[in-house]
């Protein structure tokens, strides 16, 4: 099965877009150079098929065959649990933030199972390796950036400290999606005491000041905030 995965995904391959995506990526050399939506595509008639079997015996050596391996789990239907397996099985073999990121977003299933998959995640948000992480952060960012976790997600990431460049980002990118949905805690959080590095505190007001969700006095408050 995974020779024919393999042949359609090599039948996808656009050189062009190669380069674009290598240039994005810059931590993955095994990029082939297929577009996200030829990806999707093939993810869901896997996630069709006998996608158990797919899992079992999917190739590694590239980019696109890891990150179409963590959009079938996304698009698969099963018990939540079943699905968790999948997923912690998954999580070791990402190495770039695309695949985090692509991963995440598509464990839509978190949002009927809120309480199951925040006990999941605790091992991953207190990780110290760094891919592991940031999974962990990108997760609470996309599903509990909301009134009934804000106060657990801000505290969870007030703890994180890890030197990876793409932990650092991918909190700054969570604290200015908290502080777009609810900015009164988050402003709260970021004015007070908290423990974030300079880079990290720096970046979030960054992130936040160029939403187009904040408004432009809002902006000018959050740009007054910069430590240097």
């Amino acid at each position: 099965m995974h020779d024919i995965i393999r042949k359609q995904i090599f039948d996808q391959i656009d050189t062009d877009y190669q380069k674009f995506s290598s240039a994005l990526i810059p931590t993955n050399d095994t990029i082939l150079g297929v577009r996200m939506p030829e990806l999707r595509k093939l993810a869901k008639r896997i996630a069709k098929d006998d996608w158990r079997a797919y899992l079992q015996t999917a190739n590694d050596e590239y980019f696109e065959e890891v990150m179409l391996q963590g959009l079938v789990i996304g698009y698969v239907t099963a018990d939540v649990e079943e699905l968790l397996l999948y997923v912690a099985k998954f999580v070791p073999k990402i190495d770039n933030w695309s695949v985090c990121d692509s991963f995440c977003s598509g464990l839509k299933f978190t949002k009927q199972n809120k309480e199951r998959v925040w006990s999941f995640l605790q091992p991953y948000v207190h990780s110290e390796k760094e891919y592991e992480l940031r999974f962990g952060i990108v997760m609470l960012l996309i599903y509990y950036s909301e009134p009934d976790y804000i106060d657990r997600v801000l505290g969870l990431l007030d703890r994180v400290q890890h030197e990876g460049y793409y932990v650092k980002m991918a909190v700054a990118w969570a604290l200015s999606s908290c502080f777009v949905k609810l900015p009164d805690p988050t402003m709260s959080y970021l004015a007070g005491r908290n423990s974030l590095d300079l880079f990290t505190y720096n970046k979030a007001l960054q992130k936040i000041t160029e939403s187009t969700r904040v408004e432009q006095e809002m902006k000018k408050v959050i740009r007054s905030m910069k430590r240097r």
